[in-house]
């Protein structure tokens, strides 16, 4: 199951009344994964010998740490390796199997994962035994973070979206996350042509637009806003002005219109024209 699959199997969740929701945490998953358990997981998979030898020698394989040198690894699997995300899938393929049969609805995405209940008793239910399973299987259900949440009124945030009250937009992380990603190329001393920036960021705004599309116009709106105004800071300022202090001149001068014409992608309209 894609992200998107995700998104869409919690929608339909909470389309259905399940909106009492088990927002799970698993803590330091990738790290804590026991070694014995996943080898028989994969052997059931696999018979091949020599594969099987090659994955633990991979899993021991240790790593090298700042001011430590070479760590043995007796446990989890290495963060960035390119099979890590499919073995740390594999030790929770046999959850996937538990829920349903039991007839939650768990909807899980790498070691990101929720539960949504019809009422507060059965997520309770869904919590206790998820703490049970998690304890016989060597991980650890992180203390603060795992929680009951009701969607309607609390919300919880799940693939970088947060739902809430029948609704969803991206959550604060992601936004915050976009706006790191082009602060470097938008800053107010940057010294690239404007059409050089607006080549570095559309495709960016096409990638959070592709996943984030959905979200209410007024929130892609606001990011639009904000991009703007850090490139009318920036064209302030190559006018040997001060860069803070943007007025209704700077908006007259520098109009959306004006950027669209520029080729400056909008995540409101998903184009690069002004609507």
């Amino acid at each position: 199951m894609g992200c998107r699959e995700a998104v869409a199997a919690v929608e339909q969740s909470l389309e259905q009344g399940r909106v009492w929701c088990v927002d799970a945490d698993l803590k330091s998953y990738f790290d804590t994964i026991p070694h014995p358990r996943l080898m028989e997981l994969i052997g059931k998979r696999i018979v091949d010998g020599n594969v099987l030898r090659l994955i633990e020698q991979y899993l021991k394989a240790g790593v090298m740490e700042q001011m430590k040198g070479w760590e043995p690894t007796t446990q989890g699997t290495p963060q960035g390796g390119v099979i890590s995300p499919l073995l740390a899938n594999i030790y929770l393929n046999p959850l996937d199997h538990q829920m349903a049969e039991k007839g939650w609805k768990m909807t899980r995405y790498a070691d990101d994962f929720v539960v949504l209940c019809q009422s507060q008793e059965e997520a309770k239910r869904v919590l206790e035994y998820l703490r049970a399973w998690t304890a016989e299987a060597g991980l650890i259900l992180h203390p603060e973070k795992t929680r009951i949440v009701n969607a309607r009124t609390e919300g919880f945030d799940f693939l970088g979206w947060t739902f809430r009250g029948g609704k969803k937009w991206p959550r604060k992380k992601s936004v915050l996350k976009l706006r790191e990603t082009l602060r470097p190329w938008t800053g107010r001393s940057s010294g690239l042509s404007l059409d050089m920036i607006v080549a570095k960021v559309n495709p960016i705004l096409r990638g959070w637009r592709g996943y984030f599309g959905a979200s209410t116009r007024t929130n892609l709106r606001d990011m639009n806003g904000w991009i703007r105004r850090r490139l009318r800071a920036l064209l302030r300022r190559r006018e040997k002005r001060p860069a803070f202090g943007l007025t209704q001149a700077d908006h007259q001068q520098w109009p959306n219109g004006w950027f669209a014409k520029q080729g400056l992608y909008s995540l409101e309209y998903g184009t690069c024209e002004y609507i």
